[in-house]
C-alpha cells in the first residue's frame, strides 16, 4: 500500500511539474521593461547596442535608486528622458558613430522571447525603448520595475535567476 501511495505521489508531482514547464511565465502586469534595439545584427551594430545599454544602465541605476513603487519609477523615468538622450548621444559621439536613435517611454511591442528555457509572451508593455538606426537587429531587454535587471552587479559578475521548480525539472530530466 505504501509503495502504491508513493508511486501515486511521484506521478502526481511529475504531472504537476510537466504542466508547470509548459506554461508561459509572465512578468507582472505592474512592470516596466527596458529595451535597446540594435540597427542590425552586424558585429559593429551589436557592439554599439551594448555600449549604449551599459551607459544607460548607469543612468538608470541613479534615476531609479530608492524608487520602491511603480508610480515613483514612472515619474523618475519620464523626468529623465533628456538625461537618457544625452547619455546615448555621448556614447555614440565617443564611438564616432553618426547614427539616428529614438527613445520612447510608453507602451511598446515586445516579440515573444525565450531566455534560459523561460518563454516571455509577446505583447505591448510599459517600457523604455531605445532604437538605434534602422532598429532591425537583435535587442537587449530586462525589467526595470520590479528590478530584475540587476543594475548594480559587478561588470564581469555572472548573474543567474533561478526558479526552484525549474531546477527540479532539470535535475530529474523532465
Amino acid at each position: 500500500m505504501k509503495k502504491i501511495l508513493a508511486l501515486i505521489t511521484i506521478l502526481t508531482t511529475i504531472s504537476i511539474l510537466n504542466d508547470y514547464k509548459s506554461e508561459k511565465i509572465e512578468i507582472p502586469k505592474e512592470a516596466i521593461r527596458f529595451r535597446v534595439i540594435a540597427s542590425s545584427n552586424s558585429k559593429e551594430d551589436q557592439e554599439i547596442k551594448m555600449k549604449v545599454k551599459e551607459s544607460l544602465e548607469k543612468d538608470l541605476q541613479k534615476v531609479l535608486k530608492g524608487k520602491n513603487n511603480i508610480n515613483d519609477s514612472r515619474l523618475a523615468l519620464n523626468k529623465n528622458i533628456p538625461t537618457f538622450e544625452n547619455s546615448i548621444k555621448k556614447t555614440l559621439d565617443k564611438e564616432n558613430k553618426n547614427i539616428s536613435y529614438t527613445i520612447n517611454y510608453g507602451n511598446n511591442y515586445f516579440p515573444e522571447k525565450e531566455y534560459k528555457d523561460v518563454v516571455y509572451k509577446s505583447g505591448n508593455y510599459e517600457s523604455l525603448v531605445v532604437t538605434l538606426g534602422e532598429g532591425n537587429g537583435k535587442n537587449f531587454w530586462c525589467v526595470l520595475f520590479p528590478p530584475l535587471c540587476n543594475l548594480e552587479k559587478e561588470k564581469d559578475e555572472e548573474v543567474e535567476y533561478k526558479f526552484l521548480v525549474k531546477e527540479i525539472l532539470q535535475k530529474y530530466h523532465f
